[in-house]
């Protein structure tokens, strides 16, 4: 690009005629946009609380400490089916509406009103809660939510219903609302 030409875009006097300068100028102005972003985000990134997420994780034997990010423990539908036969948990349908439950469901507590109804929970924030619903999107706020009241020892069945079927179990109807 001839100097001319480079000058009269930089001062702002116009586009570059040469072909080569405009994709130049081109490029440079993505990699300004991209570096823009790039650093915007990671910014705002450095200030953002943790938030818990379905990971895999040991559970907590007493309430946290202060500062400590809780997670929940999602299970597969095999690993719910090996677990059921000796049952040492409380298990949870959250999906709304109602459209039928695994077998040995103990509670039916819509996701949304599980603050509401905290009292048919567990007493012990320590007892191990498995959550499910559908597909695995309101159990994850469900577990989530029981997080925040202070439940140590949540978990989550990935997939749901969806899954649980799909591994050729099936549901049960309890006409529960």
């Amino acid at each position: 690009m001839p100097p001319s030409s480079l000058a009269t875009t930089v001062m702002g006097q116009g586009w570059p005629r040469d072909r080569g300068a405009q994709i130049g100028l081109l490029i440079v102005l993505l990699v300004m946009a991209v570096v823009a972003v790039v650093g915007t985000d990671l910014a705002f990134s450095l200030f953002d609380k943790p938030k818990a997420s379905p990971v895999a994780t040991s559970t907590a034997a007493s309430p946290p400490s202060v500062g400590v990010t809780l997670h929940w423990t999602d299970v597969t539908a095999d690993r719910l089916a090996e677990m059921l036969p000796n049952k040492d948990f409380t298990l949870v349908d959250v999906k709304t509406p109602y459209i039928g439950e695994i077998d040995k469901t103990d509670l039916y507590i819509p996701y949304d009103q599980l603050k509401a109804r905290a009292a048919e929970l567990p007493a012990d924030k320590r007892a191990r809660i498995l959550v499910y619903c559908r597909s695995g999107v309101q159990s994850a706020v469900a577990a989530q939510t029981l997080l925040d009241l202070g439940y140590t020892n949540v978990w989550n069945l990935q997939g749901g219903m969806n899954a649980w079927t799909a591994s050729g179990r099936t549901l049960v109807n309890k006409g529960r609302s």
